[in-house]
């Protein structure tokens, strides 16, 4: 199976010290920073200049989840600004597959997310132009919420249709992710995960990105 990723959120962090916040969790595979426009979702967090910005200090790569309009247009930026890898929402997107190869021809992977009550099974056909699958797991827009149960069936028929697919697309799930929910994530078929208010809450933000990897990697065979 997959090496198990931790992803920490941003979202939870202090953003006056956003680069110390990155730097005290040093073994976190990607940093997940959530752009919200207030249009998509009813937030506005930070955009392509504060991705760069940490870009060009981080020692981690960055995974930019864009909770944005018209990715279509604005998702090349974030991979110019610095992004690794660049999520875009299948609800907003108008042409996923054309947004998808250009996301990879800039250099990033491409990623599709879904909202909780979308279903991947419209989207199989999309599956091999991606690199990864963001199944959200609380409504997109704040962090800090409950974990919803009711997605962990989308999660495993999603890692089944991945699985037909084949290749290396990994399987990322952001919402309500911690001590108490990963192992039900991961045993579902989830191998990336994203953890806010879990890790940036912690006594040791660092020590929890461990934690969870453990107990994640546990339930992975």
């Amino acid at each position: 199976m997959a090496d198990v990723r931790i992803t920490p959120s941003l979202l939870n962090a202090d953003f006056a010290r956003i680069a110390e916040e990155a730097a005290r969790i040093p073994s976190a595979d990607f940093l997940h920073m959530d752009v919200m426009d207030n249009h998509f979702v009813p937030n506005l967090t930070l955009g392509a200049p504060v991705i760069e910005s940490l870009a060009r200090s981080a020692a981690q790569p960055i995974d930019a989840h864009l909770m944005i309009e018209d990715p279509d247009r604005w998702g090349p930026a974030f991979v110019e600004a610095g992004a690794s890898s660049v999520t875009f929402h299948v609800e907003a997107a108008h042409a996923p597959v054309r947004l998808a190869r250009e996301l990879r021809a800039k250099g990033a992977r491409a990623s599709m997310a879904l909202k909780p009550t979308t279903p991947i099974e419209p989207y199989a056909d999309l599956l091999p132009e991606l690199d990864m699958v963001l199944v959200m797991t609380v409504e997109p827009g704040f962090g800090g919420q409950k974990f919803l149960d009711l997605c962990l069936p989308k999660i495993r028929r999603t890692r089944e249709l991945l699985d037909k697919v084949g290749g290396d697309i990994w399987l990322q799930v952001d919402g309500g992710v911690s001590v108490e929910t990963i192992e039900r994530c991961a045993e579902a078929g989830a191998d990336t995960f994203v953890a806010g208010s879990a890790v940036f809450g912690a006594d040791d933000p660092g020590a929890m990105v461990e934690t969870l990897r453990a107990q994640a990697a546990a339930c992975r065979h």
